[in-house]
């Protein structure tokens, strides 16, 4: 019976992993919420269970939702800007346009505007296709009344979400020519690229020195950006990379990780975000790739 359980949470574990991830931000807290769901997994008689990706799916959300109203209270003391942990994905991942979308750090920064519940029934719905009577077994609401939590969030997401889904190929377009402005200094070029109330957003954690509250406006962030890498330039490089399944750049100072920073783009191509994670304890997942799934993977 272990060894059936074991291949069954095998299975399942990149799926598990990503809905644990998308509900919390941190692939620390996520593989955390792995571990309490096997340990549960383990006691569970499997025969007794009709659909084990269901079951395991359900275990996984309501230990996370448990770990995410810990972290509510946890970022409320968080120096300086929360940004989520950023993952170096593999090329593959930006095939499944609707996962990309979801794990990217636009979205999940838009995630952590709804309520603990509302999130999970959101990720659920929208990114799993979990079914309504699922869901409400698993929030342990009525279908009734998840389907109407459903609906705000869905409401609640489109109002911030950005308004098209931006290609790969137009994401790293705008990174390039973010990446040339800023190493040349060429502000002109630099606000060509950048929306008008771009928003730049910096973590260190209060272990690196980061901006301490966001910084708005085409102007401001140009000059904040092209004035740092001045200072830095004769150690730091910056590089391309893939993070959360979506173009991005890691600057390194004397050959170290340093940053990894990622963007949200709108309509016209042009940058509105630029999310800077400078905190090292967020920048473990970057030195491997992480495999995201929506769906079960048999183990290799």
């Amino acid at each position: 019976m272990a060894d059936r359980a074991t291949e069954d949470f095998l299975t399942h574990r990149n799926l598990l992993f990503t809905v644990a991830y998308e509900l919390l931000g941190s692939a620390a807290d996520a593989e955390d919420v792995l571990q309490e769901t096997w340990l549960r997994w383990a006691g569970v008689d499997l025969d007794q269970v009709r659909d084990h990706r269901a079951y395991l799916v359900r275990i996984t959300t309501r230990q996370a939702l448990t770990r995410l109203r810990t972290l509510g209270r946890r970022k409320e003391s968080y120096v300086g800007s929360w940004l989520p942990e950023p993952l170096l994905t593999a090329p593959d991942v930006a095939d499944d346009v609707a996962l990309a979308e979801s794990v990217s750090m636009a979205m999940l920064l838009v995630l952590e505007t709804l309520a603990p519940t509302e999130r999970a029934v959101f990720v659920l719905r929208e990114v799993f296709d979990v079914g309504y009577d699922e869901i409400a077994d698993t929030v342990e609401k009525s279908p009734a009344t998840v389907r109407q939590i459903a609906h705000r969030a869905r409401a609640h997401v489109a109002a911030r979400r950005p308004r098209r889904t931006v290609s790969p190929a137009e994401t790293r377009d705008a990174l390039d020519a973010f990446r040339r402005a800023v190493e040349t200094g060429d502000l002109r070029s630099l606000l060509a690229v950048l929306a008008a109330d771009v928003v730049l957003v910096g973590d260190g954690g209060g272990i690196r020195q980061a901006i301490p509250r966001p910084v708005t406006g085409a102007d401001k962030v140009a000059r904040l950006v092209t004035g740092g890498w001045s200072r830095v330039a004769a150690v730091a490089s910056m590089e391309p990379t893939e993070v959360n399944g979506c173009p991005a750049l890691v600057v390194r100072f004397d050959g170290e990780l340093d940053t990894v920073m990622a963007v949200r783009l709108d309509d016209d191509g042009r940058i509105t975000g630029l999310y800077a994670v400078r905190n090292p304890e967020k920048l473990s997942h970057m030195s491997r790739e992480t495999t995201l799934s929506r769906h079960a993977t048999m183990p290799g």
